[in-house]
């Protein structure tokens, strides 16, 4: 039994690995299930067996991208040297997981009013898991006695990270929902650590 599902784990890996490629490629709307059978030489039937419906591939893709990015902020958990490295290494891993998947997130675009709740769940992790490094850090640096002490390092996280996603540069009427352009990603990089930057010196004695 446990062979079977072993075999049973490897095909999802390799379907997981294969849709990854065709969504990064072409995004969620130009994919179809019959090209990712395809490309495994695989039947339509049995790539069905293993997910019932695109969008349900395409959660577990991003379920299996976002354990990767939590396992690079877990691993950096308390090993930095001060603040500042730490919010610059989440805000350029963040923006570097969002320009190396780009075309991936194009699944956003289409459906940012009506986003399924496990992707909602899967943002949320994210969130958590940027919340705690930063937190982490903050607690840090003022157990070090290199900022001011800090009454509720969480709920001032949470307000940073809020400010940060909801930078946006071009048209002043785009919502703050609106997944940012790919050619608007680098001067959004630079605003937020310009933003690290002035919070960062707010902290400072």
């Amino acid at each position: 039994m446990a062979a079977g599902n072993d075999h049973q784990d490897i095909k999802r890996e390799k379907i997981l690995e294969a849709s990854y490629q065709r969504f990064l490629h072409y995004g969620y709307s130009k994919t179809t299930m019959n090209e990712i059978a395809g490309d495994l030489s695989m039947s339509k039937a049995l790539l069905y067996y293993y997910f019932p419906d695109k969008s349900q591939l395409y959660i577990a893709v991003m379920r299996k991208l976002s354990n990767d990015y939590l396992k690079i902020l877990e691993d950096n958990i308390n090993t930095f040297t001060n603040l500042k490295d730490a919010f610059v290494f989440q805000i350029d891993i963040h923006h570097n997981f969002i320009v190396s998947n780009y075309n991936f997130f194009d699944f956003f675009r289409l459906n940012e009013q009506n986003l399924p709740d496990p992707i909602w769940e899967i943002v949320g992790q994210v969130h958590s898991a940027e919340l705690n490094l930063l937190s982490n850090a903050v607690k840090t640096e003022v157990e070090r006695g290199t900022i001011k002490p800090v009454d509720k390092p969480d709920e001032l996280v949470d307000l940073l990270l809020d400010a940060l996603h909801g930078i946006r540069v071009g048209a002043v009427s785009q919502k703050k929902t609106n997944f940012p352009r790919k050619e608007h990603l680098e001067e959004i990089h630079a605003k937020k650590l310009l933003l690290i930057d002035i919070f960062i010196k707010g902290l400072m004695y």
